[in-house]
């Protein structure tokens, strides 16, 4: 027959050992976090470092031209501006980044046009109207596209894609900024769609009942009423698809032409900033300027997404505090 003090002891002992495991948990996920943020910092430290050189070494920094390029008096013509070029290997190399920029925003704005309606329709419809065993089957298969590799997507694009809408819209190049960018956008939308559909769930039911018992339909309560109460969310989306689209590589690097041309049509070849750096890293000298530019590009991409993210954070802050009257 147990005693009264062995049965105190078995309950402390249980709390004892519970804390001791809570302690390790929280020290163990604690240790995760600053082990990922120290990885980052480094990562970027380690970026930061290779990019320098452009601005602090007089030699890698008289041969880099990230405006337009001037040819020197003794290249055999007089001083005659040229165009903004990227082209590093040569007698007298160019880096001028305007040319990536336009690609990158091309390729980008492409892939959000295409995949944000979508994305966010699709997301409307499984949560409003689709019955629950057709949600069942929609939402994993939009959500299927994010597992599928993006070179399998570059090629699709480069082999199928491309013939096809040079086809239909009769593009000069074959392979160009809008091949490119429904490409990407085939990666974009189930970003774009998981994050919109979780936030249009999370909109209370009572805003639902409300709007139909005053009389509206539900289409005018899905566009009037769940969507703008949904939309801090469904901003964070367009936000991180953005970022997720500007980073892409295979699909740019396969489906884009790799041209780096200064024009805003979307019918010509691009060259965007992620797909420079995986064709040409590879190859590069070690501690050449055109080393040090490439690492330039990828820390203007750490740059870009950061503010990016950051500027999502704000101004899904503002919205939400809109909508919520505060």
């Amino acid at each position: 027959m147990s005693t009264p003090a062995a049965t105190l002891s078995a309950p402390a002992g249980n709390l004892s050992r519970r804390r001791l495991i809570d302690g390790l948990v929280s020290r163990a996920i604690n240790l995760a976090a600053l082990v990922s943020i120290s990885l980052i910092i480094l990562i970027f430290a380690f970026v930061g470092k290779e990019a320098l050189p452009i601005f602090t070494n007089a030699e890698v920094h008289k041969e880099v031209t990230v405006g337009r390029m001037v040819l020197p008096q003794n290249y055999g013509t007089a001083e005659t501006p040229l165009p903004y070029v990227w082209q590093p290997v040569g007698e007298v190399p160019k880096y001028s980044l305007l040319p990536l920029f336009l690609g990158t925003l091309k390729v980008t704005i492409a892939a959000m046009l295409f995949a944000t309606p979508l994305a966010i329709l699709a997301a409307l419809y499984t949560t409003e109207f689709a019955p629950r065993w057709l949600r069942e089957i929609v939402k994993p298969v939009i959500e299927l596209l994010a597992g599928i590799p993006s070179v399998v997507l570059g090629f699709f694009a480069l082999m199928v894609l491309a013939s096809s809408l040079q086809d239909a819209f009769g593009f000069d190049f074959r392979l160009n900024a809008v091949n490119a960018g429904i490409a990407l956008g085939f990666t974009v939308l189930p970003v774009v769609y998981t994050v919109s559909e979780d936030a249009l769930a999370a909109v209370p039911k009572a805003y639902r009942n409300a709007s139909l018992a005053l009389g509206a339909t539900r289409w005018q309560t899905a566009w009037k009423i769940v969507l703008p109460a949904a939309l801090p969310g469904v901003f964070a989306a367009c936000v991180l698809g953005f970022g997720r689209a500007m980073g892409e590589t295979m699909i740019v690097l396969m489906a884009s032409g790799n041209a780096a041309i200064t024009s805003w049509s979307f019918s010509e070849s691009v060259r965007t900033l992620s797909a420079s750096i995986a064709a040409e890293l590879g190859e590069v000298v070690q501690g050449s300027a055109h080393w040090h530019v490439l690492f330039f590009l990828g820390a203007l991409l750490f740059v870009f997404t950061f503010v990016l993210n950051w500027l999502g954070t704000q101004m899904v802050g503002r919205l939400r505090r809109r909508l919520t009257g505060a």
